[in-house]
């Protein structure tokens, strides 16, 4: 069904991007009706307009907290053209019909990101705005909705092309993004009351809200027969200097690589780090005093795996690192920053990604989707370092030992379940990942690591649970690992803790497993 757009009301908070609507309405004889800041943009344009106050009789009250929650609004909008009751009692109060609603709700998720008190953040809850969306969303046979100024552009393309008229299909497509925008906007507002704006407020509200916008739709997902989308601002977390669009693909890997980057932070005095990541695992990662350094080290682990990977690093990366990352073929690097050299050699590959990370706070709960419903969980935030290790074999470890039993430790957490991680001070050597046994998981890192012409002698081992019997242990030994780091609890720790006893290898517990699933 075609109606034609008499009448419009226009209450919006940004005004970007809504002149050429409101030019269009003029143009097309709508009727405009207006409230506070919008009548006054409009009216600069020289568009004649009508004060909300003269369609009600009654002033905006309350400091602007109300204006239009009032009959003559929302009847306007929700009365049901084609009832001859509602027509009559429109006519009777004197209801004039409103056919198109165009509303940008107030900021309140960019108030609570600016740190604004809490009186500041509360007068952000838009009322009018979301009750006018609603109405005109729930009346989509009659009234066409427009939610976000994000829409303004594709709305003008539509009443251009139908001369100002909309048909049921088109009224209902908005609607379905109307109630996506509630949804959000109510669900930003539960999370602040639950006290994921830190406000530490203990919530026994709703187990998983899911917020739907901002919503990017990628080519397909991880396979090219599934359709997939991004929710989320990921301008916020990086700006995208350079390459093709991300994939499915790409940002699981981005954020694994994200994850693991973050156990290695960049301060004063500490070193670089590069990470180069494979199907959400580390197959390269080091530290050194230069970023060169580190990403050599980083490639020499698994030179074969690097092969198309997505590498990030700590720190910003300069020209000589640059020269290096071009010999590689890779599908996305990330780093807090590039001198303008190295973005002119990183730049050659057409379709590379090239990112540079904002500092920004990432979650610290994780969701899943399982079976017919969802899971929920904290995010595995905890690192365990020496000072927290209990020796608990005769021979205690090197302080070089512990620097590295550190080190593969946090390679560890971050590595598919089942998983053994070999390295050395500042450098993974090999890793065997997501095995059905830990042995196998061993027995793969052992034959990599020596694949890759590594010397094992003196060399770490961390394991992401215990060791259920002493066959790890052993296995590692006899190739030269001189000592451990488990997480301990096993019925049967004894076993593997005389194994070492009886062949001088040192072993601490942490009394925390890391399993990644």
């Amino acid at each position: 069904m075609s109606l034609k757009i008499s009448s419009a009301l226009i209450s919006v908070f940004y005004k970007d991007g809504l002149e050429p609507l409101v030019r269009l309405l003029n143009e097309q004889n709508v009727k405009l009706y207006s409230t506070g800041g919008t009548q006054t943009f409009i009216e600069q344009l020289g568009i004649p307009v009508t004060a909300v106050e003269d369609l009600t009789g009654y002033p905006s009250i309350f400091g602007g907290r109300v204006k239009t929650l009032h009959p003559a609004v929302m009847g306007g909008i929700l009365y049901r053209r084609e009832l001859p009751e509602d027509l009559a009692q429109a006519e009777r109060h004197r209801i004039p019909p409103i056919d198109m609603v165009v509303v940008d709700l107030y900021p309140f998720e960019e108030t609570v990101a600016s740190g604004a008190s809490d009186e500041d953040i509360i007068e952000k809850i838009d009322i009018g705005g979301i009750s006018l969306i609603r109405a005109a969303a729930k009346n989509y046979n009659d009234v066409l909705i427009v939610s976000s100024r994000s829409q303004y552009g594709e709305v003008v393309e539509l009443l251009n092309a139908k001369n100002g008229t909309t048909d049921l299909t088109d009224r209902r497509f908005y609607a379905g993004k109307a109630f996506a925008v509630t949804s959000h906007y109510d669900t930003a507002i539960q999370a602040y009351f639950a006290g994921e704006s830190s406000q530490g407020t203990d919530y026994d509200g709703p187990i998983y809200e899911f917020k739907t916008l901002p919503a990017n739709h990628l080519r397909y997902g991880e396979n090219p027969h599934q359709q997939a989308s991004f929710y989320g601002d990921l301008n916020a977390m990086f700006d995208k200097l350079h390459g093709k669009e991300l994939s499915y693909n790409n940002l699981v890997d981005v954020d694994a690589c994200v994850n693991l980057i973050d156990e290695f932070p960049a301060t004063e005095g500490s070193p670089a780090a590069f990470a180069i990541i494979k199907h959400t695992n580390a197959c390269g990662i080091a530290t050194a005093p230069t970023p060169k350094e580190a990403y050599l080290n980083a490639l020499a682990c698994d030179p074969v795996s690097a092969f198309g990977g997505v590498i990030i690093s700590n720190v910003p990366v300069d020209l000589e690192t640059a020269e290096e990352l071009n010999k590689l073929f890779m599908e996305i690097l990330i780093a807090p920053d590039y001198t303008p050299e190295a973005l002119q050699v990183l730049k050659s590959k057409k379709n590379r990604i090239l990112l540079q990370r904002k500092p920004v706070e990432l979650p610290t709960v994780m969701f899943k989707t399982i079976l017919n419903g969802v899971l929920e969980q904290d995010k595995d935030n905890q690192t365990e370092t020496a000072d927290q290790f209990k020796t608990v074999t005769e021979k205690a470890p090197t302080d070089g030992e512990l620097r590295a039993l550190e080190f593969a430790l946090k390679v560890c957490k971050h590595t598919k379940s089942n998983t053994i991680v070999l390295a050395k001070e500042g450098q993974l050597l090999a890793s065997g990942v997501g095995q059905t046994s830990r042995v196998d998981a061993l027995k793969q890192a052992i034959e990599k690591a020596h694949t890759f012409g590594f010397d094992l002698n003196g060399a770490v081992m961390a394991s992401d649970a215990f060791f259920p019997f002493p066959d790890c242990v052993e296995i590692a030994g006899q190739a030269g690992i001189t000592a451990v780091v488990q997480p301990g609890g096993s019925i049967r720790d004894q076993d593997s803790i005389d194994y070492c006893n009886q062949h001088n290898l040192a072993m601490v517990t942490t009394g925390v497993r890391h399993f990644k699933h």
